[in-house]
């Protein structure tokens, strides 16, 4: 958006730098010019490819996360549902011999499986999302490693490589092709749609909702069916790019996903924030990760740094709220 437009919206320039989503792109482009002049391979077409492929995954992810988080809730399963649904598509490919095709859709439904259940007990038993997504998380890590025998499954079809190392065109990398197409989606739920309405003011004010007739519980479970089936597709695109089912992939990527939504002006209490800006802050995370990364930075370094990073956004997410 224009300064122009912020003007005729009724905000000074000064004014736009309370917007996060602001914030988040200028403190992305800054990391852009600094790991340029730092890191001599960063604006290499190699490594710009692997941002992208590294980005998507998380933005994927994230896209789940937002849905969740904007009615006020949390999914730490993710990480889990993506290695579960992952194991499953190469399990189905190697074992049973299914075309690629089926065995993703077996590994979305999965995801979305998972998710509904998360769904069931957060909306209906009214059980805390904390408590149910991180049973969740434990459950399916465990299945993971019980379908694998706790090693990776390798020996996937050569076709299968397309979705997470090939190219459209020859030129954009599939992951990208399909992180835009699920932010796509997002954003026509979110912004064209009554449920994303709901999703909205599900955050805003849960009882004003409820009193207005509209089916709470079948809206918070559709958020946390949605973040699976994003956790799947994630899984997809991971165990392509590995070429094989890894029960351990996506450790962590929970936290990953909660900071790329946070940082991209989400409110972490829910009702406000723009699927727009949580793309943003996966690009701002991919970048600074891949920047570190090639600077030599210790990963142990990386973890500190991205809890002080998760812990301001969620501080500056709060102070807003009061604003």
């Amino acid at each position: 958006m224009s300064e122009l437009d912020y003007k005729k919206k009724g905000f000074s320039a000064k004014e736009i730098f309370k917007y996060p989503e602001m914030l988040t792109l200028i403190g992305f482009l800054v990391l852009c010019i600094f790991f340029s002049i730092a890191a001599d391979s960063f604006l290499t077409a190699d490594n710009v490819s692997n941002i992208v492929r590294q980005v998507s995954i998380n933005g994927i992810l994230a896209v789940g996360m937002t849905f969740v988080i904007l009615t006020g809730g949390i999914d730490l399963s993710v990480g889990s549902v993506m290695a579960l649904t992952g194991t499953i598509i190469a399990g189905m490919m190697i074992n049973t011999g299914l075309p690629p095709i089926v065995a993703v859709l077996i590994g979305i439904v999965l995801g979305a499986a998972l998710g509904y259940i998360n769904g069931l007990f957060t909306a209906y038993a009214k059980i805390p999302a904390i408590i149910v997504t991180l049973a969740m998380m434990e459950a399916a890590r465990g299945l993971a490693l019980l379908y694998t025998g706790g090693y990776p499954l390798s020996g996937l079809p050569s076709s299968y490589a397309f979705i997470g190392r090939g190219y459209l065109f020859g030129v954009i990398p599939m992951p990208a092709v399909i992180m835009i197409l699920v932010f796509i989606a997002a954003y026509i739920i979110l912004n064209h749609l009554p449920i994303g309405r709901y999703i909205y003011a599900l955050g805003g004010n849960e009882e004003a909702v409820r009193l207005s007739g509209v089916k709470v519980k079948r809206i918070k479970t559709f958020v946390y069916l949605f973040s699976g089936v994003t956790a799947a597709i994630s899984g997809m695109i991971m165990t392509s790019r590995l070429s094989s089912g890894q029960p351990m992939a996506g450790e962590g990527y929970e936290l990953d996903a909660i900071a790329a939504v946070v940082l991209g002006g989400t409110s972490i209490a829910g009702g406000r924030g723009h699927i727009f800006g949580t793309l943003l802050g996966a690009l701002l995370l991919g970048v600074l990760s891949n920047g570190l990364n090639l600077m030599g930075v210790s990963p142990y370094v990386q973890r500190v740094l991205k809890g002080v990073i998760i812990v301001g956004a969620i501080y500056y997410s709060s102070t807003r709220q009061k604003d």
